[in-house]
Parts: C-alpha cells; structure tokens; sequence
C-alpha cells in the first residue's frame, strides 16, 4: 500500500481511500455499514470519490445527499 486518506462524513470515520499501486486510482474501504456498499469501489479522482460516499453515507441516515 502506498498511501491511504482517511474519509470522514459529518465527524464520523466511515472508511478509508488506499492508493492502488500502479493505477493512479483509489479504492475505498468501507469501515461503516451506511457505506459497505461502496467498498472496493475504485476512482481515479479522490474527489469523486469522497463525494460518492458522502452521499451514500447521508442517503443511508435519511439527510440531505449533497455533498
């Protein structure tokens, strides 16, 4: 593992992004059940990336899904 950021949604640690080694890309690890769904997802943009679980993540407690 090369690297990983640390995702956090409204103070609560949701999961992980881990660089994947060789392409450019980050795959997510799921650490809180409003996201398994979104784990091993992949995204070439970190951005995007947290966004997508953002949303999932408040879409899953019933709040506002934007990001």
């Amino acid at each position: 593992m090369l690297s990983s950021t640390i995702i956090e949604v409204d103070g609560v640690f949701v999961g992980a992004a881990i660089l994947v080694d060789g392409f450019n890309a980050r795959r997510f690890y799921a650490a809180h059940d409003r996201v398994r769904s979104l784990h091993n997802e992949t995204s070439p943009d970190l951005a995007v990336l947290m966004r997508t679980v953002t949303r999932q993540f408040r879409a899953a407690q019933g709040g506002p899904a934007a990001a």
